[in-house]
């Protein structure tokens, strides 16, 4: 877990952006915690190709912060069909929520209440079946239970 100049382990909460990619060699997944999304991390070829990155972000809404995540299902520059990458995320967003609520862990030791804020997955596809909004339980939900360190 990288952390931006301007975020900390603990905070602050907003802005703080989520940028999550991995390497098809090793399996590794990289994340990046800071106030914007990490464009460096996403800029490289097959990144921008295959765009199975994950973004995140926290959202104060009227009822307080949210975890929303983005997933680009089809659409631009994108290796595979819509079905097959809904499915891909899919299949994958457990293991990503997980590595999320652990190289965070910091945060939500210091801010406990966000471990039970909903998660909101934005699947971004030109096909209406695809291009949907869902929540995805809460935070606490994909806690490994390691704990801070």
């Amino acid at each position: 877990v990288q952390f931006a100049a301007g975020t900390a382990p603990e905070g602050p909460v907003t802005p703080r952006c989520y940028t999550l990619t991995h390497s098809d060699m090793t399996g590794d997944l990289f994340l990046t915690v800071g106030p914007d999304y990490d464009r460096a991390q996403i800029s490289g070829w097959q990144t921008r190709l295959m765009r199975d990155e994950v973004l995140g972000e926290w959202i104060d809404g009227e009822n307080g912060p949210a975890l929303h995540l983005q997933c680009h299902v089809s659409g631009g520059l994108v290796v595979g069909s819509a079905r097959w990458r809904d499915a891909i995320f899919r299949r994958e967003l457990p293991l990503v929520l997980e590595a999320l609520r652990f190289g965070d862990r910091h945060l939500f030791d210091a801010h406990p209440e966000l471990d039970q804020t909903p998660i909101q997955i934005h699947f971004h596809a030109r096909q209406a079946r695809y291009n949907r909004t869902e929540t995805w339980g809460v935070p606490a939900d994909y806690d490994l239970g390691f704990g801070g360190d």
